[in-house]
C-alpha cells in the first residue's frame, strides 16, 4: 500500500490541494445521496431536482468553510489529533447549511437527514483523512528502530513527538527513576522503572536507549551511564540546554554519548572579576590560535570584550578556520571586536615584536607547541627549536612590546619527562620563570593541565572510529592512564589563572581522577551496544590490542614534581613552587642548546636536555628519523663540532 500512496505523498502542494477539493466534493455527495438513500429507503428521491439543488448549495458553502479551517494546508501524513476537532467543526457546519438550504429554497428535505449526513460525512471526510495517515505511520514503523527515552520529563516527552514524525526511531516506552510518574501514560507511552529495560527489549523488541535529560548534572549522567552499561544496550543521547536554547541544536538531533559524560565533572562555574581581567577593554593575543587550546582560548576571550584579539599561527589552514568562526560568532552576537588573523612563526621575534608593538598588545596567551609525544620524538629539533626557542622569542617580543601579562599553556608531561616534548615544555616553564625575575614589565606565569577531551591528538576520537570499522581498538598499553578536562573548562581556567598571576607562578588544574584508558575503551564498547572481545568472551564484537608503548611515553601522568602546592582563590587551580634557574645561568645555556639545534647534534641536546633541571628521564635511545639516518649511513661516526659564539647566532636568529 506505501508503494501505491508515494507518487501521491510526492505531489506538489498545490495539486495535492486540488485532489483533496475534488476528494471532498465527492465525499460530501456520497455521504448526502447515501443518508437521503437511509432516511427514504427509496432510490426515487435520488433522481429528484431537489436532492442536487441541495448540493449546488452544500458543496460551495461546506468546502469555504473547510478551506477557511485550513482544511488543505495541513500535511495529511503528519495531521495530529487536534485535527479531529476542526474536522467535526467542518462537518457541523455543512450538515447545518442543508436545512438552511431546505428553508430557503424549500426543497422539503426530511428534518433527520442533516443529523445522518453529518455522521456519514465525519466517517467519510475524516475517516479518509487518518486513515491514510495511519496507513503511512504504519509502514513507517516498519522501518524505524524501536527505542526507550531515558527521561519523561519535558524534554522526553518533546523527542517523543519528534520521534514519531521522523525516519528512524519508533519510541516505545519511557523510562524514568522518578517514581511519582513511574506506570504512568505520558503522550501515550508508558513509563517504566530502568530495571525493566529488558523486559521492554524482550516483549517490544527496544535496541536503544536515548538520553532525554539535557538538564542533569555531569555526575548524575554518569551514574545512569553506569547503570546502563551492563545491560548491553547502544545508549544515545539528545543535546544539552545550551545547544537547543542557542539554536545550534535540535531536540530530534540524538547524537552518541559524549565522553564528556563518561569522564567529564561539572564545571565551576567561572569568576567574572577572574575571567575579564586580563581581557576586557584590552588588546590579546593568542599563539597557535589555530589548535585546539587556542582556538577554545580565542572563544573564550571572545566572549569577554577584548577591544582586539590577534590570532597568530604558522598553519594557513588552521588560521583561515578559526577567524572564519570567531568573525561569524561575533556577527551573530553582535559584538564589536577587532579580529586579526596574523601569520607567523613563534621563532621569529622581529616578527612577533613587530606586531605586538603596531598593535599595542597588552595580554598574550602562548599556546603554540608541538605536543604530539612521539612526533616530537621523531623531530627532536623542531620540538625542541618550536617549543624552547619558540617561547623565549615570543617572551622577548613580549617585553620589548610591553606587554604586561603573558600565560604560558603548559602541560602535566612537564613534570619528571620521559620524553622531549615534556622536557621541552619543562624548558619553556624555566624561560618564563627566569624572565620574571630578570625584568618586572611583563608579568609571566605557566598553567599546567593534563589531557583535554576531544583535542587533535585525542585518543577518544580514534577510539570511536575504530569502534565503527568493527575494531580492533589499539592501545599502547593496558595499564595506562590519563587526566581528562574539556578543552572549554581547561580554557576558561587558564585565563582565570592567569588573572591570578603576581610573576612566575606555576598554576596547576586539578584535573581530578586518572582515568584508566583501557577501561574508558570498554565503556565506549558497550555502550555502544557492542560487547569487548577477550579470552573470557571470545564471542564479543570488537576486540582491544595493546602494541607496546611508543617513544617517549609514560604509563602514568604527574601535575607537580615536588608536594610544595598551595591553594588559590579558585578550588580547581593550585600554585606549585618548583625550581628554577636564574636568567643568566639559563642563558647560558640555552645559547648552548641552539647551537646543538642548529648543528643537529642530537645527542648533545640529550645531554643538555638531561643537564637542565627538568628531571628528564629518557626511557630510550634515541629515535630521531634524521639522526637514525645518519648514523646507520655513517655506521655511528659524527663530525665534530664547530667552535663558535653562539649569543650572536641566537640574536641572528631572532631577527630572522
Amino acid at each position: 500500500m506505501r508503494d501505491l500512496l508515494q507518487p501521491l505523498f510526492r505531489l506538489p502542494r498545490r495539486r495535492k490541494r486540488t485532489i483533496q477539493l475534488l476528494a471532498d466534493c465527492a465525499l460530501i455527495t456520497f455521504s448526502f445521496l447515501l443518508a437521503m438513500l437511509l432516511r427514504l429507503e427509496d432510490w426515487a428521491p435520488l433522481g429528484e431536482v431537489r436532492t442536487w439543488a441541495a448540493l449546488l448549495v452544500m458543496i460551495p458553502l461546506s468546502l469555504a468553510i473547510f478551506i477557511r479551517l485550513g482544511f488543505y494546508r495541513a500535511v495529511i501524513r503528519y495531521m495530529s489529533h487536534k485535527a479531529i476537532r476542526a474536522v467535526f467543526i467542518g462537518v457541523s457546519v455543512s450538515a447545518l447549511s442543508l436545512p438552511l438550504a431546505s428553508y430557503l429554497f424549500a426543497l422539503g428535505i426530511p428534518r433527520s437527514v442533516p443529523f445522518i449526513y453529518s455522521m456519514l460525512a465525519l466517517l467519510t471526510i475524516g475517516g479518509v483523512r487518518f486513515g491514510l495517515r495511519a496507513i503511512y505511520l504504519r509502514n513507517q514503523i516498519r522501518h524505524k528502530q524501536r527505542v526507550v527515552i531515558y527521561g519523561a520529563g519535558a524534554a522526553g516527552r518533546q523527542l517523543a513527538v519528534s520521534l514519531r514524525h521522523g525516519q528512524e526511531y519508533l519510541p516505545i516506552a519511557f523510562v524514568d527513576d522518578a517514581r511519582s510518574v513511574q506506570n504512568t501514560f505520558i503522550e501515550g507511552l508508558k513509563v517504566y522503572p530502568p530495571r525493566q529495560l529488558g523486559y521492554l527489549a524482550d516483549t517490544y523488541g527496544a535496541d536503544r536507549v536515548l538520553l532525554a535529560i539535557p538538564s542533569v548534572s555531569r555526575e548524575r549522567r554518569r551514574e545512569i551511564l553506569a547503570d546502563l552499561e551492563p545491560q548491553g544496550f547502544p545508549v544515545q543521547t539528545i543535546p544539552g540546554v545550551a545547544d537547543m536554547v542557542s539554536g545550534r541544536a535540535r531536540i530530534s538531533e540524538v547524537r552518541d554519548v559524549a565522553v564528556e559524560d563518561l569522564l567529564g565533572r561539572d564545571p565551576v562555574p567561572p569568576n567574572p572579576a577572574l575571567m575579564d581581567a586580563n581581557i576586557r577593554g584590552k588588546v590579546v593575543m593568542v599563539s597557535g590560535a589555530g589548535g585546539s587550546i587556542g582556538a577554545e582560548l580565542c572563544r573564550q576571550i571572545l566572549r569577554h570584550g577584548p577591544v582586539r584579539l590577534l590570532l597568530l599561527d604558522l598553519s594557513e589552514f588552521s588560521l583561515y578556520r578559526i577567524e572564519q568562526e570567531l568573525r561569524q560568532f561575533a556577527e551573530h552576537e553582535g559584538l564589536e571586536v577587532g579580529i586579526k588573523a596574523l601569520l607567523g612563526s613563534v621563532q621569529h621575534r622581529s616578527r612577533l615584536e613587530t606586531v605586538m608593538k603596531a598593535f599595542a598588545v597588552q595580554t598574550v596567551y602562548h599556546a603554540a607547541a608541538y605536543k604530539h609525544v612521539p612526533m616530537v620524538e621523531h623531530n627532536v629539533v623542531e620540538g625542541v627549536r618550536n617549543n624552547v626557542f619558540g617561547t623565549l622569542e615570543t617572551a622577548r617580543a613580549a617585553i620589548a612590546a610591553g606587554v604586561e601579562t603573558f600565560v604560558l599553556v603548559s602541560t602535566d608531561k612537564a613534570v619528571r619527562p620521559t620524553n622531549v616534548m615534556g622536557a621541552s615544555k619543562r624548558l619553556a616553564e624555566l624561560v618564563c620563570q627566569a624572565l620574571a625575575g630578570h625584568q618586572h614589565q611583563t608579568r609571566f606565569c605557566m598553567v599546567r593541565f593534563g589531557n583535554v577531551l576531544g583535542s587533535s591528538g585525542s585518543v577518544v576520537p580514534l577510539f570511536r572510529r575504530q569502534i565503527q570499522a568493527g575494531g580492533p581498538i589499539t592501545l599502547t598499553h593496558p595499564e595506562i592512564t590519563r587526566y581528562f578536562m574539556t578543552i572549554p573548562e581547561a580554557a576558561q581556567l587558564v585565563i582565570q589563572a592567569g588573572a591570578m598571576a603576581r610573576g612566575g607562578d606555576v598554576f596547576v588544574l586539578d584535573m581530578g581522577e586518572p582515568v584508566k584508558i583501557a577501561e574508558l575503551a570498554r565503556q565506549m564498547v558497550r555502550l555502544s551496544g557492542l560487547k569487548v572481545r577477550d579470552e573470557r568472551h571470545p564471542d564479543g564484537d570488537i576486540a582491544i590490542a595493546c602494541s607496546g608503548l611508543r617513544p617517549g611515553e609514560k604509563l602514568f601522568e604527574e601535575l607537580l614534581v615536588g608536594d610544595d602546592v598551595a591553594p588559590t582563590s579558585h578550588p580547581r587551580i593550585m600554585t606549585a613552587r618548583e625550581v628554577c634557574w636564574e636568567w643568566p645561568r639559563l642563558e647560558g645555556f640555552l645559547e648552548r642548546l641552539f647551537q646543538a639545534c642548529r648543528d643537529f647534534r642530537h645527542d648533545d641536546i640529550r645531554e643538555l636536555l638531561l643537564e637542565a633541571p627538568t628531571a628528564f628521564r629518557p626511557q630510550g635511545e634515541i629515535v630521531d628519523l634524521v639522526w637514525l639516518e645518519r648514523s646507520a649511513a655513517s655506521a655511528g661516526a659524527r663530525p665534530p663540532a664547530p667552535v663558535t659564539r653562539l649569543r650572536p647566532a641566537l640574536e641572528r636568529q631572532g631577527q630572522a
